[in-house]
C-alpha cells in the first residue's frame, strides 16, 4: 500500500477514533455537568469558521445554531441537533474548499465526520457507557459514592408492621 493510500485511510479512521474517545471520556462526566458542558462546548463550535472563506454568510451559521443550543442546555437530542448542523457546515467547508484549518486541507471532512459520529451518540441520549453508570446500581452524589440511590420499599413496610 502506497504512502497516500495511508493518508487517505487517516482522513477517515483518525476522527472516528477521536470521536470514540470523545464518547468514552464524556460519558464518564456525571449529569448534569455532561449535558451541560456539551451544550456550552457545541455552542463554541459556533464560531470555528467565523474567520472561514464564506464571508458575511459566516455569521449565518450561529444565528441559526445558538437557538438550538440553548435547547441543548436541557436536552441532548439539541445537542446532537446542533452537532448535526456543525457537520453540514463542515462540509459545506470541505466541497468549496475551505477547511478549517488552512494548512490541512482536509481538517473539515475530519471534523464532518467527528461531529457526525458524536451526534449519534447524543441523539441516542448521550447513555453511559462505563458499567455502574449504565447498571443503574450506584450514583455519584459530590463525591460520595452511594451504592443504590434507589428507595428500598421493604424498609417502609416493615416499619409500619
Amino acid at each position: 500500500m502506497s504512502v497516500s493510500h495511508t493518508l487517505l485511510a487517516a482522513y477517515y479512521y483518525g476522527p472516528a477514533i477521536a470521536a470514540l474517545l470523545f464518547v468514552l471520556i464524556m460519558s464518564r462526566v456525571p449529569e448534569p455537568a455532561r449535558r451541560t458542558f456539551n451544550a456550552i462546548f457545541v455552542a463554541g463550535t459556533c464560531g470555528v469558521y467565523l474567520s472561514g472563506g464564506f464571508g458575511v454568510w459566516e455569521l449565518a451559521y450561529p444565528a441559526v445554531a445558538l437557538p438550538v443550543v440553548y435547547a441543548g442546555l436541557r436536552s441532548y437530542r439539541f445537542i446532537g441537533i446542533a452537532w448535526l448542523m456543525h457537520a453540514a457546515w463542515d462540509l459545506a467547508h470541505h466541497l468549496w474548499g475551505q477547511p478549517i484549518w488552512p494548512f490541512m486541507p482536509t481538517s473539515s471532512l475530519g471534523c464532518l465526520i467527528f461531529d457526525a459520529l458524536i451526534a449519534i451518540w447524543f441523539l441516542a441520549g448521550a447513555p453511559a457507557t462505563n458499567r455502574h453508570a449504565r447498571s443503574g446500581l450506584g450514583v455519584v452524589t459530590s463525591s460520595v459514592y452511594v451504592r443504590d440511590a434507589r428507595p428500598d420499599y421493604r424498609v417502609s413496610e416493615e416499619r409500619g408492621k
